[in-house]
């Protein structure tokens, strides 16, 4: 279970408005990276916060809609995929974290990060190994993050419902994959990230 350790030692430090920032999305073929930040409120608890990953889907928007009732603010941001195909996955990372935490309103005065740090911001930062798992602030964000685009991902299956966008949320699943093979990419597919399972596929398709 993720703790609010971090934050109050930085609180004992002199700091506030503590944001914690996760991301989503990085390992996918189809749809943006989206990260979350949040800053919880000293105040007000939010129960059973832990990395995304390890809770399940109706517990996921449970908290979801506990951590944006109850947090001192939140934000997400995304970066498209074809910024990823201009950027590189690493760096259209970032750029959505960056983003997110610029979002904030109020502004935190110090930033919790899983496992990153990220260029450009004006205020002290500290990347967290394992955050989303440690910290509450990065769990709530990782938890933001995921039901933010998982919603975001089922919207655009109802568009376009040839990928199955719904059942792997743009993962190179077997599924998406043979998709891919029969309809070819999508507007919202990254065409520079390919698995090699993927490249296989596009050669006896003759793409290049």
């Amino acid at each position: 279970m993720a703790t609010r350790r971090f934050e109050n030692a930085l609180r004992r430090r002199g700091y506030v408005r503590i944001a914690g920032v996760d991301e989503v999305g990085r390992g996918c073929l189809a749809g943006p990276v989206m990260a979350a930040a949040v800053i919880l409120h000293p105040a007000r608890r939010c129960d059973g916060l832990r990395d995304s990953k390890l809770l399940t889907a109706s517990a996921r928007d449970r908290l979801y809609g506990a951590i944006t009732r109850r947090a001192l603010a939140w934000a997400v941001a995304s970066c498209e995929p074809s910024e990823i195909d201009v950027l590189n996955i690493h760096r259209a990372t970032l750029v959505a974290m960056r983003r997110a935490v610029l979002a904030l309103d109020p502004s935190p005065d110090y930033v919790l990060i899983d496992a990153f740090r990220v260029p450009e911001l004006v205020v002290p930062q500290e990347g967290v190994v394992g955050g989303d798992g440690r910290c509450a602030a990065i769990a709530a964000a990782s938890i933001v993050a995921k039901v933010t685009r998982d919603r975001l991902m089922r919207a655009l299956h109802d568009a376009d419902a040839r990928y199955g966008f719904d059942r792997h949320k743009g993962y190179a699943t077997a599924t998406h994959l043979a998709a891919i093979r029969r309809y070819g990419y999508s507007s919202i597919h990254r065409k520079t990230f390919r698995p090699p399972t993927l490249f296989d596929l596009l050669d006896t398709m003759g793409e290049t």
